[in-house]
């Protein structure tokens, strides 16, 4: 019966949680609806400055002149609400962790927030200007650039995710290094293979040149050395305090043992 109970009010806090956040996000949309139009227009400016002069995106759909700026300024909510959206995800799910999980989970998902919004800055800031003026450039005489704002913004946000993904490499290496999954001369000995395949992801996820291409397969390539990096102090920050104990006569527990020895004592809590 308390196990029944305490299922019932689990699904009741994730209900409420889950009302929360949809709630930011639409009231955060809905203030942000009647500057929808701004919005796409800001998002659209690195292919607008690229255009010749005079030249205009097109709307090929009767609808997508309304439909397109509320797509984008919901997705402007999303990002806006996205932290308290986290945060109440975050307080449902922490007092399940045992404390090792909070100081592991907490950072990472912080840090892939960071990461991945640094991935769309660098898209739109550094990638977009190169690729529309590369666009524009290579279109033959009497062919006037004028991209459906529908297509425009499906173009976008491929990018967006594709460096954003990008982005999150860090977080992944240090992850599984963390998790003792790979170790780091494993992601040392991958090396080769990540930078091929990163050109790869590049060549796949940008237009047919050569600039954005590597303006995706760099970046990738230099964030998993720097999550190598930082695994490796991980790493060595765990080899150090494992050697600190055992000369002071303590051993760490396995994964096994610490688990047993968790349980054992919840046992004995409930006993009580």
């Amino acid at each position: 019966m308390d196990s029944q109970e305490t299922f019932i009010s689990h699904l009741i806090e994730m209900r409420d949680r889950l009302l929360r956040a949809v709630l930011a996000w639409v009231v955060l949309f809905v203030c942000l609806v009647p500057f929808a139009n701004e919005l796409y227009t800001l998002l659209a400016q690195p292919l607008l400055e690229k255009l010749p002069k005079g030249g205009q995106m097109i709307a090929t759909e009767v609808v997508t002149p309304f439909f397109v700026p509320i797509k984008v300024a919901m997705m402007t909510a999303f990002l806006g609400a996205l932290p308290y959206i986290l945060y109440q995800a975050w307080s449902f799910v922490a007092p399940g962790l045992y404390a090792h999980e909070k100081k592991l989970i907490m950072p990472l998902v912080i840090s892939s927030v960071v990461l991945f919004l640094c991935g769309m800055a660098f898209a739109y800031f550094l990638v977009f200007p190169v690729v529309f003026g590369f666009i524009v450039s290579i279109a033959p005489a009497g062919v006037a650039v004028m991209t459906d704002i529908n297509k425009y913004l499906d173009f976008v946000i491929t990018l967006f995710l594709a460096f954003g993904v990008t982005f999150e490499v860090p977080i992944v290496v240090v992850a599984l290094a963390g998790m003792g999954m790979v170790s780091v001369e494993q992601f040392k000995q991958a090396r080769p293979y990540v930078i091929v395949g990163a050109f790869v992801i590049g060549a796949i996820f940008t237009p047919p040149d050569v600039i954005s291409q590597i303006m995706l397969a760099v970046p990738l390539w230099l964030l998993y050395e720097v999550g190598v990096v930082v695994a490796g102090l991980i790493e060595k920050k765990k080899a150090e305090g494992s050697a600190a104990a055992e000369e002071e006569g303590y051993r760490p527990l396995s994964e096994e043992e610490l688990e047993a020895e968790l349980d054992r004592m919840e046992n004995e809590q409930d006993r009580r």
